[in-house]
C-alpha cells in the first residue's frame, strides 16, 4: 500500500506519518497523567475544549461561509472524529494501561477498510489485506499477554478494551467521511470547525456537569494535570488533527490510518518509562505489527506496475 501521491508528496506523506506517530503515541501517557486528578469525563471534555479554543481564530471566520449541509457533515466529523473518542479513550484508561490502550488503537485500519467497503465503494488489494491481517494478529497477541504467563487468552481480556474498539470504529468512519465528504474544504477548516461545533456541549458538560473547576482550585497536583491535558488537547488533538486531515487528503484513508500501527511503539515506550511492564509476548506482538506495516506499504518492484 502506498500513499496516493508522487515525488515530493510521497516524502511529505511519510514525514507526516512519522510526526503523527510521535504525537499521538504520546497521547496515552498524557491521558494517564490527567486521570490522576480528573475523571474520565473531565479528561475527555477538557481535551475537546482546549483543542477547540486554541483553534477559534481559525474556525470562527470560516463558519459563516459554510452551507447547512457542510455544517451538518462537520458536526458528524466532530462527534465521531474527536468528541466521542476523547471520552472513550479516557474511560478505557481508567482500567487499562496507557501502553495497551495505544496498542488497541491499531485496530483503526481494520475499521477503515470495513466502513470504506460497506459504505464508500473502496477496494483493498491482497497485499493490503495481508498486511492488515498480520498487524491485527500482532494486536491480538499484545492484548492477550498477561503478567505471569506468555498469553492469557481472550477470557482474560479487560472489558474496558471495548471502549477503545468503539473509539477505533469512530475513527474508521471519520477517515472515510473526510476523504469523501470534504473535497472542497481545507484540512484546517475540517479540524477547526468540527471542533468548534462540538465545543458548546463539551464546555457545558465540563463546567456544569463535573467538578473540574473545583478540582483545579483545591486538588493537589491539579495544575500539573491540567498542563498535561492542555498539551494533549492543543498538540495531540488540534494540531495533530490538522496534520492528519491533510495527510488523508493527499494520501488514501488506509495509508493515513497506518499511523495507528506505529503509535503502539511510542505508547509502549512511554509506558515502560513510566513503570509499566513489558513482557516477552509484547515483543512478539510488536514485531507482528511492524511486519504488517511493512508488507502493507511495500511497493512492487516492477516498473510498469503502479500500486494504488
Amino acid at each position: 500500500m502506498t500513499p496516493n501521491t508522487t515525488g515530493d508528496q510521497t516524502l511529505r506523506s511519510w514525514l507526516l506519518l512519522a510526526l503523527l506517530s510521535l504525537i499521538w503515541g504520546s497521547s496515552f501517557i498524557l491521558i494517564k497523567k490527567g486521570l490522576v486528578v480528573f475523571s474520565a469525563g473531565e479528561v475527555g471534555a477538557y481535551r475537546i475544549v482546549s483543542a477547540a479554543l486554541v483553534l477559534l481564530p481559525l474556525s470562527l471566520p470560516r463558519l459563516k461561509k459554510l452551507n447547512k449541509k457542510q455544517v451538518g457533515n462537520l458536526i458528524v466529523a466532530g462527534l465521531v472524529g474527536s468528541f466521542i473518542p476523547a471520552f472513550l479513550f479516557a474511560k478505557a484508561q481508567t482500567q487499562l494501561s496507557s501502553s495497551i490502550t495505544g496498542v488497541l488503537n491499531a485496530l483503526t485500519p481494520l475499521f477503515v477498510v470495513i466502513i470504506g467497503a460497506l459504505f464508500f465503494g473502496s477496494k483493498i488489494t491482497g497485499r493490503n489485506s495481508l498486511g492488515l491481517i498480520i498487524a491485527f494478529i500482532g494486536v491480538v497477541v499484545l492484548i492477550s499477554v498477561k503478567e505471569g504467563s506468555s498469553f492469557s487468552g481472550f477470557a482474560d481480556i479487560n472489558g474496558y478494551a471495548f471502549f477503545v474498539i468503539l473509539a477505533t470504529l469512530c475513527y474508521g468512519i471519520n477517515l472515510n467521511i473526510i476523504k469523501h465528504w470534504f473535497v472542497a474544504l481545507k484540512p484546517v477548516e475540517i479540524t477547526a470547525i468540527s471542533l468548534l461545533l462540538v465545543l458548546p456541549v463539551a464546555l457545558l458538560y465540563l463546567m456544569a456537569g463535573t467538578e473540574f473547576s473545583m478540582k483545579v482550585v483545591h486538588e493537589e497536583g491539579a495544575l500539573l494535570a491540567v498542563g498535561y491535558l492542555t498539551i494533549l488537547g492543543v498538540l495531540g488533538t488540534a494540531i495533530a488533527l490538522i496534520i492528519f486531515n491533510g495527510l488523508v487528503k493527499i494520501a488514501t484513508p488506509v495509508f493515513a490510518s497506518m499511523v495507528t500501527y506505529l503509535i503502539p511503539i511510542v505508547a509502549i515506550a512511554w509506558g515502560v518509562i513510566d513503570g509499566e511492564v513489558l513482557l516477552p509476548g509484547h515483543y512478539i506482538g510488536i514485531v507482528a505489527v511492524i511486519l504488517g506495516v511493512w508488507i502493507g506499504n511495500r511497493k512492487k518492484k516492477q516498473k510498469t506496475v503502479t500500486e494504488s
